[in-house]
């Protein structure tokens, strides 16, 4: 569902659950100039799923950002943010831009 709601607005999906061995990234999409390392979580409820993940759980997926941005030198050179899509039943996904900053 999550991919579907970002390629509806124009996202382009470059990687899907990207794992290394500091972290995982859900998605990595670009739209226009800005890179979004994207974390999805579904719960029961919206506002249980946009707190569900943790300070430490960030601070992997903004070390593997920056080991996958390495392997792809484009990405250098694109604005970076860090995204959470929160998903719940019967409601349409929230995305949360520029929730985390490293």
């Amino acid at each position: 569902m999550a991919l579907w709601w970002l390629r509806l607005k124009g996202y382009r999906i470059l990687s899907l659950r990207f794992k290394c061995r500091v972290g995982e990234i859900d998605i990595i999409a670009q739209k226009g100039r800005t890179l979004a390392f994207i974390e999805v979580k579904q719960r029961a409820a919206i506002e249980t799923a946009l707190h569900a993940v943790t300070p430490t759980a960030w601070q992997r997926i903004a070390r593997a950002a920056d080991l996958w941005a390495g392997q792809n030198r484009k990405a250098r050179s694109l604005d970076w943010r860090f995204d959470l899509i929160a998903i719940a039943p019967r409601r349409w996904p929230r995305h949360n831009r520029d929730y985390w900053r490293p």
